[in-house]
């Protein structure tokens, strides 16, 4: 892979991708003064950062952990994630957040059906194969196209919309010409968002007031983890390159955000690794 870089930067050509396996190739091996030279040329390179290797050097201590994971690398991540993603995600590493939050929504409202849904970070549909015969109009927001065309596949959403939900307005999500949200979920979603205020916030702007907000996080909360106080950090960055966060942190950023937290579950949310990551499923109401 060297011998490959060299010969093209001879050629006065660069090849970002290449750059970012043999950065791999170090990192596997131990070399990680080699493998953070490359992610800092590749910085230089890709601004736009579609590697994640602002994320690497955060989880290495070398850099500010960010807000968020690039735009641009969620964007490319997924594009090539889409044509497999449900046999993988789903009957490989068994992921049940949908299904679980689904379960959550019908406890609390057994009879009630909602007349527009909004569901962010989409993906191929997931959750909106669960939610979509208890709702009358049901929009998908995400930001990977190939995710889009795969959740168009279904005909199962009015609406889906290519946006970032972490920097996107209210705008761009709710559609003047169809009622305001009753349900906003996002399954999933938040592990890529590591401050969650902008996303709360403009959820609660785009719910009816009485609307439901349900999602999924990852979590770190366990006796391990804990401060002397019992309470745990609010948002690690996990060598995963996701975001985990508290129970804590949600539920003090909902009331901020002005929900009413309902009930929230602590669930194996999928296996990664040959081991269950924990997470919460979270249901709250907007005041």
């Amino acid at each position: 892979m060297r011998q490959s870089l060299d010969y093209l930067k001879f050629q006065f050509l660069q090849w970002p991708a290449g750059m970012f396996m043999l950065s791999e190739m170090h990192e596997n091996a131990g070399e990680l003064e080699e493998a953070v030279t490359l992610w800092r040329q590749l910085l230089k390179l890709d601004p736009e950062d579609r590697f994640g290797v602002a994320l690497k050097l955060a989880q290495c201590g070398l850099a500010e952990t960010p807000d968020a994971a690039p735009p641009a690398y969620i964007e490319a991540l997924f594009d090539a994630y889409a044509p497999n993603f449900e046999e993988s995600l789903v009957d490989k590493l068994h992921y049940c957040g949908p299904q679980k939050l689904a379960e959550l929504i019908i406890r609390h409202f057994p009879e009630r059906t909602y007349q527009h849904v909004l569901d962010l970070g989409c993906g191929t549909g997931l959750m909106g194969d669960e939610i979509h015969p208890r709702c009358g109009l049901l929009s998908g927001a995400d930001l990977s196209e190939a995710m889009l065309k795969k959740a168009e596949e279904k005909q199962i959403y009015t609406r889906l919309i290519k946006a970032d939900v972490n920097l996107c307005s209210k705008a761009i999500l709710v559609d003047d010409a169809l009622p305001q949200p009753d349900m906003i979920l996002a399954a999933d979603v938040f592990i890529y968002i590591g401050q969650l205020e902008r996303a709360f916030a403009l959820a609660a702007e785009c719910l009816r007031r009485g609307g439901v907000f349900a999602f999924s996080v990852e979590t770190h909360d366990r006796p391990d983890m804990q401060d002397s106080d019992g309470s745990c950090e609010d948002m690690i960055l996990q060598p995963s390159l996701r975001f985990t966060h508290s129970a804590r942190y949600i539920q003090n950023l909902l009331q901020v955000s002005r929900f009413n937290v309902l009930d929230y579950q602590h669930i194996p949310l999928r296996l990664d690794r040959g081991e269950y990551l924990d997470g919460y499923v979270f249901i709250a109401q907007k005041f």
